[in-house]
């Protein structure tokens, strides 16, 4: 057994003995057994391809940043999910290898996001293209490496993607428990795609819809996020029909409130919390919610404003600040921060009525919903 494998079977060990109503729902143990179950599965792909040489190095080498990092919120959903539909302490290690294949789906989401984006930065770190462009060195270039960096970063994100599903036929569930949470998996997979589409999308037009940006925050976040994860994690564990539609329920409204708090911090965020640079979403144009209530409210001249310095790549602190204090005083951000409670007291009110016995899973359902609404990261 190699050092990453024991860790592996160590959390899992952890958690199946472990209370589960500790203070995060996202242990350490969870965390640990997730970053170590991709660190083996990327060492040992990469032990597949050794014939090839030492050029794959920086393929894997960005897999395993693309990986790293996170709350791994999806993953802990997926567990929870599980474990609301009684998944067994036995099967303990395989939920928590197609608990790190929903991760690969996220890390190849966040690679292509920061392609389409043109985005610097990923949790404090080069984005994947940034990464690839790099290697080229001062003998290409700049063209030559930028279209080297997005060529390889699309490659990257297709592969993180196929190796999720590699990853969750390994897990050690029995073929017709994987075909049952395969229905979810795959989903999530298609919606996730569609989201991203419809964001790419809006940003072509210079209107902003309050129906249009909810429909985004639906199918890009909400459901990939929360609902699929959990249903997931359930179907895996042979859930009942009425606790899947009690589990969307709860994971459609948190996933919104979830991915509005996302659009908040990606307007308002501190750059050392956020890992990328503050003010990025409006350099990059997003139609969100908090951008459509501010076209709604605004005067002609706030409106104004907003039209010169929205979707400006290369706005600078000052446009940035100016587009944050419209915002503020249209009464936009707060408009939104209302819409986030109201949601996330809606997926809460869900789960009171959920069909889960297990309260210790109710806990820490309830705290999944702060963490992933009240977060400054």
């Amino acid at each position: 057994m190699t050092e990453t494998t024991a860790e592996v079977r160590s959390a899992s060990a952890d958690l199946t003995g472990a209370d589960p109503t500790r203070a995060d729902p996202i242990s350490a143990d969870l965390q640990a057994s997730i970053s170590a179950t991709l660190d083996e599965f990327i060492g040992d792909k990469q032990a597949q391809l050794a014939a090839l040489g030492t050029d794959l190095a920086p393929l894997f080498d960005t897999a395993r940043q693309a990986v790293a990092g996170g709350k791994r919120l999806r993953p802990a959903f997926a567990y929870w999910g599980w474990r609301a539909a009684g998944g067994s302490a036995d099967k303990t290690q395989a939920i928590l290898t197609a608990a790190a294949a929903v991760e690969l789906v996220h890390a190849s989401a966040l690679v292509h996001d920061d392609v389409m984006d043109g985005s610097a930065t990923r949790r404090g770190h080069p984005a994947a293209q940034r990464n690839f462009s790099a290697l080229l060195g001062a003998d290409a270039s700049p063209l030559q490496a930028d279209r080297f960096g997005v060529s390889a970063a699309i490659l990257l994100g297709d592969l993180l993607l196929s190796w999720s599903d590699e990853l969750l036929g390994r897990s050690g569930f029995k073929p017709k428990a994987i075909k049952r949470g395969r229905v979810y998996f795959d989903r999530m997979r298609c919606e996730v795609v569609a989201g991203q589409y419809l964001d790419v999308l809006a940003q072509t037009t210079t209107r902003s819809s309050a129906a249009a940006a909810m429909r985004v925050v639906r199918y890009k976040a909400a459901k990939y996020t929360v609902e699929r994860p959990l249903q997931f994690g359930a179907a895996l564990a042979k859930a009942e029909k009425p606790l899947l539609a009690a589990l969307s329920s709860y994971g459609v409204p948190l996933g919104e409130a979830f991915q509005l708090r996302d659009d908040v911090l990606g307007v308002f965020g501190e750059s050392s919390r956020t890992g990328k640079p503050s003010g990025d979403d409006i350099r990059e144009g997003k139609r969100t919610l908090l951008i459509a209530r501010a076209f709604d409210k605004g005067s002609s001249a706030q409106r104004k404003l907003l039209d010169k310095h929205f979707g400006k790549p290369g706005l600078d602190a000052a446009g940035v600040g100016a587009v944050q204090e419209v915002l503020r005083a249209t009464g936009a951000l707060t408009d939104v921060e209302t819409v986030i409670t109201e949601l996330k007291a809606a997926a809460l009110a869900a789960l009171d009525s959920a069909p889960v016995s297990d309260a210790d899973v109710v806990s820490a359902l309830r705290s999944l919903a702060g963490q992933a609404t009240d977060r400054s990261m």
